[in-house]
Order: structure tokens, then sequence, then C-alpha cells
């Protein structure tokens, strides 16, 4: 019986080295991204609800990119703090600011989508640059950047968007945690398989948004705008990968555990809508994790030949934490691997309780 179960070890391990080699290779050990400057209008999009203090900081970055052709689209989404008085000073100061006002008799669909949707028809340029209110990038060449990835039939762009550092565990954990969700998410963009992306660093030809109908498919859903969308329109032909330095956006992380578990609750509610096939495979590359050290548990507690069972834990940690360094250091964001094992197991855990959270209540989603 000893046997048997470490022979089904020995095969998840194997599976293991198929992901992490095979798969998240595909990025981690990619070349370095060349930028080619385009000559395409852009019309950057930023939906805030109540961010007053938030926009203050992040419209003269947005405003002031080394970009000749774009517009900044500014969504105040029924906000009831100075948001809007805000974005209305800034029209005042900056030529390409366009302002797009949702009233909350307007706001009946109950969430966000309702209010990009005003602001992807009100937007004049043909290409779409998404960011959040309370992201912002770090150079002055991000639309550039993320723009230069578009192609003739590349036509949807998937950034990065990272945290701050700061000197915290609770810091490296979310950090990791945007590691290996980027890694998983460019990868298998890159294989042909794009499954999802990031709203608070995408891009996008307007005419992918019309063609899908917009959010018309999950407008009912309250999350998701951004993963929902790349999930129902992106394929192997139109979409593309962006992960020159220039092209990320930071943001705060979450200073509370209780605040990253609300977040990844709610990323897994969203992904509980992505298509059978999409579902099935982020789910089976957790499911792997898992059996992997179930068994290793199980054979160590039972004694069964450590000298057989050593050989295969060592051989998966080091391609995965080899890989995953390399896709960290791609990231910029190297000191976050340097805990790969302890952080992984960290991350199994946080998965199981919020699997099993989102069985027994919804997630509390963005208002």
């Amino acid at each position: 019986m000893l046997n048997i179960i470490f022979y089904v070890f020995v095969a998840v391990a194997v599976v293991q080295l198929v992901y992490y080699l095979g798969i998240f290779g595909k990025f981690s050990f990619a070349k370095p991204q060349a930028i080619t400057p385009k000559r395409l209008s852009v019309s950057v999009v930023v939906c805030a609800k109540n961010d007053a203090e938030k926009v203050k900081e992040l419209i003269p970055v947005l405003a002031t990119q080394n970009y000749p052709d774009f517009e900044l689209v500014l969504i105040d989404n029924a906000s009831s703090d100075e948001t809007l008085d805000v974005f209305e000073e800034f029209e005042k100061q900056y030529a390409n600011i366009r302002l797009v006002k949702v009233e909350n008799n307007e706001a009946f669909w109950g969430n966000k989508k309702y209010a990009l949707t005003l602001g992807i028809k009100a937007a004049r340029k043909d290409y779409l640059l998404f960011t959040d209110a309370h992201c912002y990038p770090t150079s002055p060449d991000w639309i550039l950047s993320m723009t230069s990835q578009f192609t003739l039939n590349k036509t949807i762009i998937l950034g990065y968007s990272a945290y701050e550092k700061t000197k915290s565990f609770l810091n490296k954990i979310i950090r990791f945690n945007a590691i290996i969700t980027a890694t998983q998410q460019f990868a298998w963009a890159k294989l042909g398989k794009p499954f999802t992306g990031d709203g608070r660093n995408l891009a996008y030809k307007k005419d992918e948004f019309f063609k899908r109908n917009g959010y018309i498919n999950h407008m009912s859903i309250p999350t998701g705008a951004d993963a929902l969308f790349v999930n129902d329109a992106a394929t192997k032909k139109n979409t593309a990968v962006c992960y020159a330095p220039e092209s990320f956006t930071y943001s705060k992380a979450q200073k509370t555990f209780a605040e990253f578990i609300k977040e990844k609750r709610r990323a897994a509610f969203t992904a509980s809508f992505f298509k059978p096939l999409d579902r099935f495979v982020v789910k089976l590359f957790t499911f792997f994790q898992v059996a992997f050290f179930v068994l290793a548990i199980v054979l160590l507690a039972l004694q069964y030949n450590w000298m057989f069972i050593v050989p295969v834990i060592a051989i998966r940690y080091i391609a995965a934490w080899i890989t995953v360094a390399q896709s960290a250091a791609r990231l910029n964001e190297k000191d976050a691997a340097y805990w790969f094992p302890v952080m992984e197991i960290i991350l199994i855990f946080t998965q199981l309780y919020v699997y099993i959270a989102n069985l027994t209540s919804k997630p509390v989603h963005w208002k």
C-alpha cells in the first residue's frame, strides 16, 4: 500500500514539475521584453468612487505621461466625497482630461461595470488603457510601454500591477501572491491560453469592448470588470503580455491579513465565473500543490524510506524555487521569493480557507 502511495506521490511531483518548468517557465525564463514605440491614440481610463485623496496624487502622474497622443478619461462613480470636485479642478488644469459623471440615479446596475461602460463610450481614442484610482505608474513611459505590445492582431495587453514594498512579513506574503498570480496569467497567455487580467494595468483596443457587447455577459456579477472581460474576450491570437519594468503600476498593499483574505475571497468569487476549462486549470494547480504536501506528510509519518522521499521533495522544490525566483526577478520582486517554501505553504492554507469561506458566505464586494 505504501508503495502505491509513493508512486502516486512521484506522479504528483512530476505534474508539479510540468507546471513550474513547462508552463510557468514560459514566462519565468522568457527573454527581456523590448519596447518598440507605437503611434497609437490612447484613452487612459480611471474609475473612482470616494477616492478624493488618492486621485489628487494620481492625476498629475497620469496627465503628464511622456506620450504624444492620449486623453485621460476620469469617471466619478457617484462619489459622496470630494472626488468630483478634485476631478473638475484638474479638468481646468489639463486640456487632455475628459470627465464622466455617474449620478446616483444612473447607477442602477449597482456595480462598477456600468460606470466603466459610460467612460468607455465617452473615450475618443482607439485604444484603452486602464488603471485604478489606488494605483500609479512609476515611469513616465508607462503608456508608451504598455502600448508597445499592440500589433495588428494583438489587441488585448495584460500588464503587471505590483504592491509597494514595506518592511513587514505580511507585505512579503502579499507581494509573493502577486508574483504567483502574474506568473500564471502571463505564462498561460504566452502559451496561447489567456484566462484573466488585472484592471489595475490592462489595455485593449476599443473595438474589442463593443465586439463583445461590453460587460453584458457578466453585468449582474458585482466583481470582475477586468478579469471576466478578459476571460470572455481574450484568445491566443489577440492577446499579449507586457512585463517591461516601465509598464508596471503600483499600489499600497493591504495592512492586515483580514484585508488580504477579503481581497482573495473576491478574486476567488470572480474566478468562479470563468469559463469551465479555465476554472479547471486554475483549481488543478492548487489541487496538485495540496496533494504533494499531503502525500509527503503521509509517507514521512508512516516512515516510508526517506531516501526515496527526500530526493523527490528536493527536486520539486529546487525546480519550483528557481522558476518563481526567475519570475520574481523579472518583476523586480527578488526579495519576495527568498522565503519561497514558507510563502507557498501559507498561500496553500490561505487558498483552502478562502475556498471554504466562499462556500459558506459571499465575500464583500466593491461598492
